[in-house]
């Protein structure tokens, strides 16, 4: 049997081996993959969880796969196995975990290899590319009945939780509009050549599922979230953070009927795709969500205070008062005067991640998908937002959307844009 082949069994594994964990003193093995960026965070958070460790480390480039191995030996004094192909990773039945911090093109394939592999898995945001992979996720998770977590850390953040608590009390009265704010300041990328692949990078495995090109620097580290093959703007960037906190406080388990988005690349003449100014709304009915990303010089517009040249965070808008969020605490405005009548500060430099890390960790030892703060579902819906933000805008069109068929009705165009084409063996497999 290849490897393809492998991957595509269902149920290879038996419930007996994928719970293989709850011997050896209760220790969870854990993988994690992409480990440049932020997946080094990874490292550090489930080195810390309870009773975890972290036994291997993937990525295409041999470099930054020997860092991490550095890193988490240095961290937890056990140096992690290494791996450059994924799924040579996947056939390794004494990992019982994985933590996937790769570009957002890979985020729902690897997730769906790794569940059909009999693994649990920990997937960064947006948990999509599109709105298609993050159903077909979903439906993986639930028919293989394993503990997938969407890396959304604000809901196992207690600030926020509390917050919320106070939406659903009814601090500020009737809450109608949830606006998200992500105005992070993006400086230009330029323009690059395609030029020779890096030493020690297998880029045919770093494209996956995405259309064959040249290799160039300005499509790769990074940057690749400015690109639609690869990524999803910075709405699909850091604005699903604030796009799953506008559901959250609003509790919406489900998509708009409307869709409505605009924008433009300004001022930068380079080689970034998407918009570096978004405006998205989305028609619930009885209630709105609204959203902007801003990556030039701006100001608060009525957020919590600008911190540098960024503002991330929510308004919620209620009948009796408005309250506002970020990472650092939160207000809330009361009555005709607008008087405050509850804030919470945090110190700065407070790492809101370990928390969210350690309720999967939890939830993997409960096998209750009920225990996650952010099951995968959530992170769906989160991201789909998003998508659904990205397909408006690139088709210039107000869009109407069916949340039960998760469709545009009669739009040949944006339907198409719910899914991809994949690129062979990279496809995605489907549960169903």
């Amino acid at each position: 049997m290849d490897r393809r082949s492998f991957l595509m069994t269902p149920g290879l594994f038996t419930a007996r081996e994928a719970m293989s964990w709850q011997g050896a003193n209760d220790r969870i093995n854990l993988a994690v993959v992409g480990v440049r960026g932020r997946g080094r965070d990874h490292i550090a958070g489930f080195v810390q969880a309870p009773n975890t460790q972290v036994r291997a480390v993937c990525d295409i480039d041999q470099a930054n796969v020997e860092r991490a191995q550095a890193h988490a030996q240095k961290l937890g004094g056990t140096a992690p196995a290494g791996f450059a192909d994924y799924r040579k990773l996947l056939e390794d039945k004494s990992i019982h975990a994985v933590s996937l911090a790769t570009p957002n093109h890979w985020h729902a394939l690897g997730a769906v290899w790794a569940i059909q592999a009999g693994k649990d898995v920990y997937a960064e945001k947006p948990v999509s590319h599109n709105v298609r992979e993050g159903r077909v996720l979903v439906e993986a998770a639930r028919k293989y009945k394993r503990i997938v977590q969407a890396g959304h850390q604000s809901r196992s953040t207690p600030h926020k939780i509390e917050a919320m608590r106070l939406l659903r009390e009814g601090i500020i009265g009737r809450v109608y509009v949830a606006k998200g704010y992500c105005y992070k300041r993006r400086l230009s990328i330029g323009h690059s050549p395609d030029g020779p692949v890096p030493v020690g990078v297998d880029y045919d495995a770093w494209l996956g599922p995405a259309p064959q090109r040249p290799f160039n620097p300005n499509r790769f580290h990074y940057n690749w979230h400015w690109f639609w093959d690869y990524g999803n703007g910075d709405i699909g960037n850091q604005g699903v953070h604030e796009m799953d906190i506008c559901r959250w406080g609003l509790n919406l388990d489900g998509l708009p009927r409307r869709v409505s988005s605009s924008g433009g690349k300004f001022v930068y003449q380079d080689d970034q795709e998407t918009p570096n100014t978004q405006t998205a709304v989305f028609d619930y009915g009885a209630v709105q969500i609204q959203f902007e990303v801003r990556g030039l010089i701006t100001h608060p517009d009525g957020a919590l205070a600008l911190r540098g040249n960024n503002t991330i965070g929510n308004t919620f808008y209620g009948a009796d008062g408005y309250l506002s969020i970020d990472a650092n605490g939160y207000q809330v405005f009361a009555g005709e005067k607008q008087e405050l009548v509850k804030e919470v500060k945090l110190s700065e430099g407070i790492w809101d991640t370990q928390p969210h890390f350690n309720n999967f960790i939890a939830a993997v030892r409960s096998r209750r998908v009920e225990d996650l703060t952010c099951d995968i579902e959530q992170g769906h819906l989160s991201a789909a937002l998003c998508h659904l933000a990205n397909i408006s805008y690139r088709t210039g069109r107000t869009l109407r959307f069916d949340p039960a068929k998760e469709t545009f009705p009669g739009e040949e165009a944006a339907n198409k844009l719910l899914t991809r084409e994949y690129r062979a063996p990279y496809t995605l497999p489907d549960p169903a």
